[in-house]
């Protein structure tokens, strides 16, 4: 199996959502926290190709019960899917939506590839060997801060976070050009690796919604840490940090936090 083949499953996944029209939609606990027909269509699916690839494979999911990290997914490899990153997007027509697959080995980011089917970029990068788009290597921006957009992520689900997550925005406006919302982190994460933003946070967001991206992210070059600068887990849910070449230390307004 190489990252062409993960790849190429993930072009088929990503003509899935293409060709959807008007989703079921059914409701899952917290605020604002959709499923569709399609996103379990499309986890079936890369669950099915992705066996054919690698038998001996764990699998972590978002949907259809597959959403537990266990204690045998730190061993061997374990493929972590986002069958919709931006449901709620894709509900509504609001671009973009990505299709994400990661793959650990013994615990650890391996393999990595983040599909944006509205605009045909596929993200993909394998540890150690650089973040590519579309098949040209790519890196993160070197401009400072200031010089450059924020992203970040709402933490929709979690009220308990509403509060605090508005309050690192407030106090990181002033520091950057300004900010943008997509309403998917695994996106986010892959616009800061290709330059287009300098910084992503997120105060809760889960595996299968960062492990692809960080590591495409850190092949470019990025720090990518939770928002106390502290590894991330790849065992579960997370508070994530972003950021660039340019932006050397992490802000003052996640340490006040």
């Amino acid at each position: 199996m190489t990252i062409e083949d993960i790849k190429q499953v993930t072009r088929e996944a990503g003509d899935i959502l293409l060709s959807a029209k008007r989703p079921k939609i059914m409701e899952k606990s917290g605020h604002a926290n959709f499923v569709t027909e399609t996103d379990e269509k499309v986890q079936r699916f890369l669950v099915d190709r992705l066996k054919e690839l690698l038998p001996e494979a764990e699998f972590l999911g978002e949907e259809d019960g597959q959403d537990e990290f266990s204690a045998k997914m730190a061993k061997g490899f374990c493929f972590v899917i986002d069958p919709i990153d931006g449901t709620s997007n894709f509900i509504y027509e609001y671009r973009p939506s990505v299709v994400s697959i990661g793959l650990l080995k013994d615990g650890k980011p391996y393999m990595a590839v983040v599909y944006n089917p509205y605009d045909d970029m596929m993200f993909s990068a394998i540890a150690g060997e650089g973040a590519y788009m579309n098949g040209e290597r790519i890196m993160s921006s070197e401009a400072p801060l200031s010089e450059q957009l924020s992203c970040f992520g709402t933490a929709p689900y979690y009220e308990e976070l509403r509060d605090k997550s508005f309050d690192i925005a407030k106090k990181l406006l002033p520091l950057c050009v300004d900010l943008r919302r997509s309403g998917t982190a695994a996106w986010d994460m892959c616009c800061v690796a290709i330059g287009r933003c300098g910084l992503y946070f997120e105060l809760k967001i889960q595996i299968w919604d960062y492990a692809a991206a960080a590591l495409i992210a850190k092949e470019a070059g990025c720090s990518v840490t939770d928002i106390e600068g502290n590894p991330l887990s790849y065992t579960g849910a997370s508070s994530a940090l972003c950021m660039s070449r340019g932006v050397k230390e992490i802000p003052t307004c996640f340490k006040e936090a």
